[in-house]
């Protein structure tokens, strides 16, 4: 008799047990918040169009369009327009594709910033080229891909910051990992669809002469001369201008099967755990080391960051993953938004006021996407919902979605940048949206989170 009571009490408590945790599952309301994000983004999109169409981007607070070169080259539109299509707004990304397909020229007599244009146009045409099917896409970015090579014409075949879309002309050899590192991708994509091995082998070339330059302890530095190949800044990171370096390795050894990148994504996170991870009361964190000596040199991790755990679950290591997002939680939540810096032994942004802003960044909702992918753990839902509200309460205007002066005061700057729409809400719209709407298991998503899929 006993037995079977206990047996009963047991039964009871599994059961209570199981309704707590289908009550847990069903405590966000996927569809709904998909629908709000899809809602969301049509409020930048319908400002961006209303205020600054034509032009390269929109500043929401006066209501006024920017362009970044001396000729429009319609980044706002190109960066948003596979997001639009995986939103399913079918009427709106037929229109401006085809408003791409027949306005956009990169015949030009002006210099561009190779890294920019590469992660946000070139990557955006191949991303929709493959959504699409519309052929003049591809066209459009294999003449941009051969406006960009003379750039990779220096000395050590690493590329320069800026090419002249027209002359070819080429200027400023001070660069870092993150620009030389962040291309193949794209111009391995474009290599692939084109059959034009030239793209590959060039870009790669240049990712190599980087990572043979690391340092005797596997780290590399922030700044380097591309005509030189000396490093001109030892401070070592994964934040601005090395953060996508690192991606990348993971990226292309799985686009394109090549070993080269695996076996340096594995001797570089041996590194960046070794000499780069922090292991602090507050949690794991990944701070800023000499790239010679790996001595600790900042406490700091930033909104830029928040991108590690995404690449570290890719890369097959969930729980490091899983810990290191948790601390980019607590960033976010200090303010109820993430700064540029955050120092984590101060828990706060550092003492300077530069550090206190928030540039709409997507990474942190980069990593909760990844994470809910490979996991399936609610917790990851219920971050995006948190990052989603966040947005909403401080960086909507009736002009778009603005800049943060400071996550502090929460004062608005006058920008919204195109990656906003390509990247931002793009994940947090996959976050919620059903598991159909993108084949996350063979898609890799570039930098500007452009989901490229390995057709080839």
């Amino acid at each position: 008799m006993k037995t079977a009571s206990l047996l009963l009490v047991l039964l009871m408590c599994a059961a209570c047990l199981t309704a707590v945790a289908q009550k847990k599952l069903t405590t966000i309301d996927r569809a709904a918040l998909a629908q709000e994000v899809r809602t969301e983004f049509l409020h930048c999109w319908n400002a961006y169009k209303k205020y600054a169409w034509g032009h390269d981007g929109l500043k929401p607070l006066s209501k006024t369009p920017y362009d970044w070169y001396s000729s429009t080259l319609y980044m706002t539109p190109l960066d948003a327009l596979d997001t639009m299509i995986l939103m399913g707004l079918k009427e709106e990304a037929d229109s401006t594709r085809e408003f791409i397909a027949t306005h956009l020229s990169f015949d030009h007599d002006m210099y561009v910033k190779n890294f920019e244009i590469t992660i946000r146009m070139l990557g955006g045409l191949l991303s929709s080229y493959q959504l699409s099917g519309d052929e003049r896409l591809l066209k459009l970015a294999d003449d941009l891909g051969t406006r960009l090579l003379p750039v990779f014409k220096s000395p050590t075949g690493m590329p320069y910051v800026d090419v002249n879309l027209k002359t070819g002309a080429v200027r400023n050899p001070r660069t870092n990992p993150g620009e030389v590192g962040t291309l193949l991708v794209e111009f391995g994509a474009l290599s692939k669809l084109t059959g034009k091995k030239q793209y590959y082998d060039i870009v790669k070339s240049a990712v190599v002469q980087i990572y043979n330059r690391r340092s005797p302890v596997g780290l590399v530095g922030t700044w380097i001369n591309v005509e030189t190949g000396e490093w001109v800044d030892a401070d070592s990171h994964v934040s601005a201008c090395i953060d996508s370096y690192y991606e990348y390795m993971v990226k292309c050894s799985i686009l394109f099967g090549d070993q080269d990148f695996k076996k340096m994504w594995e001797s570089s996170i041996l590194a960046i755990k070794t000499y780069l991870a922090d292991e602090t009361p507050t949690g794991l964190w990944i701070g800023h080391a000499d790239m010679n000596t790996g001595k600790r040199t900042k406490t700091w991790f930033g909104a830029l960051d928040a991108f590690f755990p995404a690449v570290l679950a890719l890369s097959g290591d969930v729980p490091t993953a899983a810990r290191l997002q948790e601390s980019c939680f607590k960033m976010w939540n200090k303010h109820g938004i993430e700064p540029e810096q955050f120092d984590y032994a101060l828990m706060d942004v550092p003492n300077d006021p530069k550090w206190e802003r928030y540039f709409l960044n997507p990474e942190i909702m980069e990593s909760a996407y990844y994470l809910y992918q490979y996991t399936q753990d609610p917790r990851y839902l219920e971050m995006g919902k948190v990052f989603f509200e966040g947005l909403k309460n401080f960086c909507r205007c009736d002009g778009g979605y603005a800049e943060l002066k400071s996550v502090k005061t929460k004062e608005k700057s006058d920008r919204m940048e195109s990656y906003f729409l390509a990247e931002t809400w793009k994940y947090l719209y996959l976050l919620f949206a059903p598991p159909e709407t993108l084949d996350f298991k063979h898609t890799i998503f570039n930098t500007e989170a452009h989901p490229i899929r390995k057709t080839w």
